[in-house]
């Protein structure tokens, strides 16, 4: 079920979807300074191909550079990405067969709000 559920959000949204993150992730990488921000879009955009059967979890070991990058991330990108991800979410939930995918939108709003101190591990 869980690869049925995985190509459909795929053909869908998630192609497109990730194809977003990993344009924010070459932009953040070209610019020197944001590289973690990019490496954390590049994870994102990771997820957002193949979200079921996936989590996201906290890094243990992540301290005070993730939250200052956390904090960071919220006020320029988080609000309006964990947003999109809860209107989408919304939207997708109208339909029967649309609210796999709107709960697989609301499973990205923690790691779109804040990316770092994250990893995506297989659920058990």
């Amino acid at each position: 079920m869980r690869i049925i559920l995985n190509l459909i959000w795929l053909v869908l949204s998630g192609f497109w979807l990730a194809l977003g993150y990993v344009v924010t992730g070459i932009i953040c990488c070209i610019l020197v300074i944001t590289i973690p921000w990019g490496l954390a879009a590049f994870r994102i955009a990771n997820y957002a191909l193949w979200p079921f059967g996936r989590t996201v979890v906290d890094r243990p070991g992540a301290g005070a550079p993730s939250l200052i990058g956390n904090v960071i991330w919220i006020v320029v990108a988080g609000i309006w990405l964990a947003l999109g991800h809860l209107v989408s979410g919304a939207l997708l939930c109208v339909t029967i067969i649309g609210i796999p995918l709107g709960i697989a939108n609301f499973k990205m709003v923690p790691v779109s709000l804040m990316p770092l101190g994250k990893e995506i591990v297989s659920e058990v």
